[in-house]
């Protein structure tokens, strides 16, 4: 009978190096510093012109429940998103607002495809938008201060301002904030540039099928014809030409 010794696998244990808390914040900024070069910040801070105006709408649509939320909960942290939200939006659009995100990549998407292949969201100028959007960042912000300074009249009052111009843009799509800005420096196709967009597709489409050296070769061509079933009867009558000396 022959015994067996099994023996244990061997465990080696590998310790880490350990960190300071110094290295821990290096490495941090290491990183987030790599991934900003990365980034494009000219176009991190456009604005997107024209601007879909139901996704426009689903914005305001959210700033209404913001509002409505802090008038009746009467709670200060609900101010903190609503003016972060315009912030972001008017430095970068939709791209760093958590609900300009959700208006433009979720929303509106479900949106038009429940209305149906025949609907088609207005295009309307960006600046007016833009725009629009500093006006609420301005009550937001006022909005906020006046609750931090213990005056809760006053940011009720702001935001029931606010919340009254954000239901016009969403039920109606009066952009108050829109109109202010025509008034001020004057924009002549702010409702909608739609019509405008289509007419530039209609041209650029005439430009390409409107070709002069066709058409000049097609309403002569009967001439030319013409000319090639008489060119036997030319050849021969200079052949039968008498000489001349």
């Amino acid at each position: 009978m022959v015994s067996r010794i099994v023996t244990a696998p061997t465990v080696v244990a590998i310790r880490c190096p350990a960190r300071t808390a110094d290295e821990y914040l290096t490495l941090l900024i290491g990183f987030v510093g790599d991934n900003l070069r990365t980034v494009n910040l000219r176009r991190l801070f456009e604005f997107p012109d024209p601007v879909n105006e139901t996704s426009a709408r689903i914005v305001a649509v959210g700033v209404v429940v913001m509002a409505l939320a802090f008038l009746t909960l009467r709670e200060g942290w609900i101010l903190v998103p609503l003016t972060y939200g315009f912030l972001a939006r008017v430095a970068t659009g939709p791209t760093l607002s958590p609900l300009g995100q959700f208006a433009t990549r979720v929303a509106t998407p479900r949106v038009e495809a429940w209305q149906g292949a025949a609907f088609h969201s207005r295009q309307v100028p960006g600046p007016p938008k833009r725009f629009a959007q500093s006006i609420g960042l301005g009550f937001s912000t006022l909005a906020s201060l006046a609750w931090v300074l213990d005056a809760p009249t006053a940011s009720w009052v702001l935001l029931v301002m606010l919340a009254v111009a954000a239901t016009l843009e969403a039920a109606f799509a009066i952009c108050l904030g829109c109109i202010a800005y025509s008034a001020i420096w004057g924009c002549a196709d702010c409702n909608d540039i739609s019509a405008r967009l289509r007419q530039a597709l209609v041209e650029a489409r005439q430009e390409v099928d409107d070709v002069p050296v066709a058409s000049t070769v097609v309403a002569d061509a009967p001439t030319i014809m013409s000319a090639v079933a008489d060119a036997p009867a030319i050849m021969s009558a200079v052949a039968d030409a008498p000489a001349m000396h």
